[in-house]
């Protein structure tokens, strides 16, 4: 069953169970009324007996009946998403200002919505780009729509909504085949380059992911390499200290690669788990960046040939197209394996990570939804895309 399908089918049981829930509470207070009619009609017969046990077996009945159904609701949940329910709600709560802000835009669409013709696509388009999926995608989507709603001829509101989702879904998914969300973690040390601008909480991704390495019961290590802007080593070892790891730290303005080659003799003389190694983000500088970046690598790869075993990118979700162009430069100074998207709970422009999945084909590998230490979560399509358009759908 592919995305759209299990959000369709959560949608319908939603509804279905949400009639089924009114049925029995409606049930469930005609029984109390008839309880207490019955009750107070018995007692002037006699004050012992306030409460027929018939009316009480339907009572009982009727709220086991909505138990149930809300047991069920929940166990569908968990199979479509396959995420801890705390998980699942964090992804729902943190997309909602995306949601939000998208549902607005198919408002706006619909608001003078009279007939489906040439302008009516138009402003399909510029509702998407609006909504930051990018303009690639918006062409996209605006296409498929294009021949969907004449294959299906739909002509109502609810219809056509439904199969802009549908649209974005399916494009989501195909653009995501064979993409691996998962970091790559090795059976000895495992080594994570993370490379990134100033302001986007690369370092605060550093020091959460340490955290939750080391609740895991890891030995890890952090790397102070970004070494040039003014505070930066201050700002990791106080992570380290948050997280209860050790920070290898050299000067202020020192050479980062011999950070990093001190952080991997560490690491191997303290028989170490895993190694996070943070580096300096002055892209408007490429050039020097690139050096840096390749002279760090290659002190890598002396002492570990397969490491680095990931070189991730920390985007600010908050910055929409900014952070899609960000990617692209980086992924033109260094190989990179995916991404972190931060404070994805506080912006609108959720949206952007259709766009960097259609345009640079990287996985998405861990998202911040809070402020929390332990608010950096993997990153998982099927709740991303419920989080993103559960409220949306529309019963046709």
């Amino acid at each position: 069953m592919g995305l759209f399908d299990k959000l369709k089918s959560t949608f319908k049981k939603t509804e279905v169970d949400s009639e089924k829930i009114e049925v029995a509470a409606n049930e469930t207070t005609s029984s109390t009324e008839e309880n207490e009619n019955a009750a107070a009609s018995e007692s002037l017969k006699q004050t012992t007996e306030l409460i027929s046990p018939s009316d009480s077996t339907s009572a009982d009945k009727a709220i086991s009946e909505i138990s149930e159904i809300e047991t069920e609701n929940e166990a569908a949940s968990d199979e479509n998403l396959n995420q801890p329910l705390e998980v699942q709600e964090k992804y729902q709560a943190g997309l909602s200002k995306t949601r939000k802000s998208f549902g607005e835009r198919l408002n706006e669409l619909f608001a003078n919505f009279r007939s489906v013709d040439e302008d009516f696509f138009e402003e399909v388009e510029e509702a998407l780009i609006g909504a930051d999926v990018g303009f690639e995608v918006s062409i996209k989507i605006s296409e498929a729509l294009r021949q969907e709603v004449k294959l299906k001829n739909a002509k109502n509101k609810a219809q056509i909504q439904n199969i802009i989702i549908e649209k974005m879904v399916d494009l989501y998914e195909a653009d995501g085949i064979d993409e691996n969300n998962q970091l790559n973690l090795q059976e000895g040390l495992t080594v994570m380059l993370f490379v990134g601008v100033n302001g986007v909480g690369k370092t605060t991704s550093i020091g959460k992911l340490a955290h939750r390495y080391r609740q895991a019961g890891k030995k890890v290590i952090l790397a102070a390499a970004d070494t040039f802007r003014a505070g930066a080593i201050d700002q990791l070892v106080a992570w380290g200290r948050r997280a209860d790891v050790e920070v290898v730290r050299g000067r202020e303005g020192g050479d980062p690669a011999s950070v990093v080659f001190d952080a991997i003799e560490r690491a191997k003389t303290e028989g170490a788990d895993i190694l996070l190694i943070d580096t300096a983000g002055r892209l408007q500088n490429k050039l020097n960046l690139m050096k840096e970046l390749e002279k760090i690598n290659r002190v890598i790869r002396r002492e570990i040939p397969d490491a680095p075993h990931e070189t991730l990118l920390v985007l600010d979700a908050t910055t929409g197209q900014n952070a899609l162009e960000q990617a692209k430069q980086f992924k033109e100074v260094t190989g990179l394996s995916g991404l972190i998207l931060s404070k994805l709970d506080g912006t609108a422009k959720g949206g952007i990570i259709l766009a960097i999945r259609s345009t640079l084909h990287l996985p998405v590998k861990l998202v911040g939804l809070g402020e929390e230490i332990d608010d950096l979560e993997n990153f998982s399509s099927e709740s991303f895309i419920f989080g993103l358009f559960k409220d949306l759908l529309e019963q046709e």
